[in-house]
């Protein structure tokens, strides 16, 4: 007997054995997806992990349902890569899985009901079940969504179980294919008036009718480019509508036919590289000889030193040698500014891969790199493009490495893309680059360790100048009233001296809505989320409190809830409160607004940078999507409102962090000629961080943060795991924490930090508790997990806990 073992897009450890004939196992590949019934009569897309002939132990085997691939669309590279992902990150393959395929792939199943032919005591039904039956009579068979709407009622199941105990109906589970290739319509002259002679003959058929005579007069002009010719190109030459065509194709005149084609398409000319500087041509150098003993090396250059062109020089190099790359960003907004650039020299070897894309343009990417096709040799994406099937992988970039939003956070598997980056270029035998002006701690560590190569560019392309950095007291400012709204009389003369030379202006506020929060000056009250253990964020376009962890909003109240004054105040200011601010102070000039908010739709990102490209835009206020890799050559002057907000936050990597933010803000300012300019206001300027920032004294700041980490165990000498409790109870959460804590402790000892409450200690209505492990050098990281596993399997053996969410969350800064 044939078996198979499966993966099942669910969050369970182990696989599954399934049944299979002799004649499926000759077929079957590891790596094909197959559609299995699993439970009662729920059907998913599982798939084929391998082949054997070993029955499982426990259960019986049951038989699959259908093949669903002719060849695999997973390969052995990443079927290697998950189980690393799986085994690191303490997940089960099915969520690396349900992560990695495009939504598509992962065939719905959706239960459908039929009426039974033989019933026909319709006496026995209640009116509920005679509207169902009754509806059956006039379809075959109906969804359970259409159930739900029939009866008016979200509730279903009972009425269902009842007419399938009467045996009225029967239940059937319907598999959907959801990816649809993109079809275009052509059309073409018959087989039998295709010969030149049939011509006079072809148009004294169409002789009467003038409009027909017209298209395929038309049809013929178009020939002569000896191009197909597309259905919609013929009907706007013609100027006819389809009715005119259908009628052609009625009389077999004309045939239809169609081409498959992908979604998005990057053509036009290519140009040549450019000719990089010196300083950029001893890096590029110094980079290929320490790819010769190391497989990670570290490029650390300035922000505007052109790390971009050394990439472009290095990429050009592996697609010549016919390889793919894979090209990583932390943030979508990067991939608009980007893909201009690397579609000048790449042209259509470029492809895209992120989440606004659409689900069928995610599969065709998916694909095509497959395929190893041309079009996707270099893949651009954010941190999901790792899981793409690459077969001939010959180069990572891992650009602005330093970045959190390479760490996947909800749901599992909760990987930092730049380590599961490393792992996927050891699986391929390949190299990867990672680049920053500001890199991570743990990577310069690594680097300092010599285990990774390292690289430095020290000088801004064409030798222009790092920005001049000037640190204003907004202290001071307040106490001497010279402060206009948010704005400091300093900040002001900057803004307006760079205006009156035509020059851009970006603002930096880490904050989106009006303000964070709205508060009563008669007693004190703000209005809280119902949900959430937070104050509720004024959004001013719209007139709404809102909560930015569930989404749940409001209505701005006239009035205070609690003491009915009408005396409301908003305290703090984010994006929105600046750009209103801006408007009233400069009248004449165009504002933007680059945040979560005014970027939703597909296109939010390249209508605004696109607009502040071309200079439409004088002024663009932001939060951290601005901060890191956007290159604008005319702006000269960059703000940030606020940097104590950053360095106060309670997160051992806030001092870290935010020199980062602000280092990489400020290299937004002068990256063309002109030196640039950068206005920090803080109420501490004597801050180390800052004055850091403001001498550009990386090294200064590394060291400094590395004897912190030491001294209080944290990374990259100690490895942390967190495990995060979340239930609606709030006695068995804090009961289950002190009973997982005190556990915990017992094995680890003083390497266990909590159970502790966070600041936001309730999050759509979950009380949520934290408790970190943390794992000297000298302890085994996997003899560790191990531990922690034996201990939350006993855990959840506990019947009063069971029902409490717990995630692990290996590496989780």
């Amino acid at each position: 007997m044939n078996y198979i073992n499966v993966i099942l897009p669910i969050p369970v450890q182990k696989l599954f054995s399934y049944k299979i004939t002799e004649a499926e196992a000759t077929f079957i590949k590891k790596g094909m997806r197959v559609a299995v019934e699993f439970g009662k009569s729920k059907i998913y897309t599982a798939l084929v992990y391998n082949v054997h002939q070993t029955a499982p132990v426990g259960y019986e085997a049951k038989d699959i349902h259908q093949i669903l691939d002719e060849i695999p669309v997973v390969n052995e590279f990443q079927l290697k890569h998950w189980d690393w992902i799986a085994s690191y990150y303490m997940c089960s393959l099915g969520d690396v899985f349900r992560a990695a395929l495009p939504s598509a792939f992962l065939l719905e199943s959706e239960t459908e009901i039929l009426v039974n032919s033989g019933f026909s005591e319709e006496e026995i039904l209640n009116d509920e079940e005679f509207l169902i039956f009754e509806a059956l009579q006039h379809q075959p068979r109906l969804s359970i969504h259409q159930v739900v709407q029939i009866l008016g009622k979200k509730s279903v199941f009972g009425i269902i179980k009842t007419l399938l105990e009467k045996e009225v109906i029967s239940i059937k589970e319907q598999i959907y294919e959801q990816y649809k290739p993109k079809l275009v319509k052509y059309i073409q002259l018959s087989q039998v008036w295709s010969g030149a002679e049939k011509l006079p003959e072809l148009l004294a058929l169409v002789d009467r009718a003038k409009k027909q005579r017209e298209v395929v007069l038309t049809f013929f002009q178009l020939q002569t480019t000896k191009k197909p010719i597309k259905v919609d190109q013929l009907l706007d030459a013609s100027n006819a509508s389809s009715a005119v065509l259908k009628s052609l194709v009625d009389k077999e005149i004309f045939e239809f036919y169609y081409i498959q084609k992908d979604r998005i398409n990057f053509e036009g000319k290519t140009s040549d590289i450019k000719e990089l500087s010196e300083d950029q041509e001893i890096a590029y150098k110094s980079i290929k000889t320490a790819f010769e003993t190391k497989q990670t090396v570290l490029l650390k250059g300035v922000t505007s030193s052109g790390k971009t062109e050394i990439y472009v020089k290095l990429i050009k190099q592996i697609l010549d040698e016919g390889k793919q790359v894979l090209y990583l960003l932390p943030e979508i907004a990067l991939t608009t500014q980007l893909i201009e650039r690397l579609q000048i020299y790449f042209g259509e070897y470029l492809a895209v891969f992120h989440s606004k894309y659409s689900m069928n343009e995610r599969v065709e990417v998916w694909n095509n790199v497959l395929e190893n096709n041309s079009k996707a040799r270099l893949v651009l994406g954010a941190r999901s493009s790792l899981f793409l099937p690459f077969s001939n992988l010959g180069l990572i970039i891992v650009d602005e490495e330093h970045e959190p939003s390479f760490k996947q956070f909800d749901p599992a598997p909760r990987y930092h893309a730049r380590d599961a980056a490393i792992v996927l270029a050891n699986v391929h035998n390949t190299q990867v680059l990672l680049g920053s002006a500001t890199p991570s701690i743990e990577s310069y560590y690594n680097a300092q360790q010599g285990k990774y190569g390292i690289v430095t560019l020290n000088r801004r392309f064409g030798n222009v100048q790092l920005p001049e950095i000037e640190l204003i007291d907004i202290k001071e400012k307040h106490r001497k009233k010279r402060m206009t709204g948010h704005f400091s009389d300093r900040l002001m003369v900057m803004i307006n001296e760079a205006l009156d030379e035509k020059e851009q202006v970006i603002l930096f506020q880490n904050r989106r809505g009006f303000a964070p929060v709205v508060e009563c000056e008669t007693c004190g009250i703000s209005p809280q989320c119902p949900q959430c253990d937070v104050s509720l964020t004024f959004h001013s376009y719209r007139k709404e409190l809102r909560c930015h962890y569930c989404g749940y909003k409001q209505a701005m109240p006239h009035n205070c809830n609690a003491c009915g004054s009408n005396k409301l105040n908003t305290k703090g200011f984010g994006t929105e409160q600046i750009e209103i601010e801006l408007q009233e102070l400069f009248p004449n000039h165009k504002i933007g607004r680059m945040d979560l908010d005014t970027t939703r739709g597909k296109y939010g990102y390249q209508k605004i940078i696109g607009e502040f490209q071309a200079q439409e835009i004088d002024i663009l206020v932001g939060t951290q999507m601005l901060s890191k890799g956007l290159d604008f050559a005319n702006v000269s002057l960059v703000g940030i409102l606020n940097a104590d907000n950053m360095l106060n936050f309670p997160d051992f990597r806030a001092h870290e962090r935010s020199y980062q933010l602000m280092v990489q803000v400020a290299g937004r300012a002068g990256r063309d000629k002109k030196r640039g300019k950068v206005a920090i206001q803080t109420f501490n300027p004597y801050h180390q961080i800052l004055q850091q920032v403001s001498t550009n004294s990386f090294d200064e700041m590394y060291k400094e943060q590395l004897n912190e980490r030491w001294q209080y165990h944290y990374p990259p000498y100690y490895r942390i795991i967190k495990l995060t409790l979340r239930h609606k109870d709030f006695n068995r959460v804090e009961g289950g924490a002190n009973w997982l804590g005190k556990s915990l402790t017992s094995v680890f000892k003083d390497n266990v930090l909590g159970p502790t409450t966070p600041g936001i200690s309730k999050i759509r209505n979950y009380y949520i508790r934290h408790i970190i492990i943390k794992i000297p050098q000298n302890k085994s990281l996997k003899g560790t997990k191990d531990l922690v596993i034996r201990i939350v399997n006993a855990f959840q053996a506990i019947s009063d806990y069971r029902s409490i969410k717990l995630t692990i969350d290996v590496d989780n800064y």
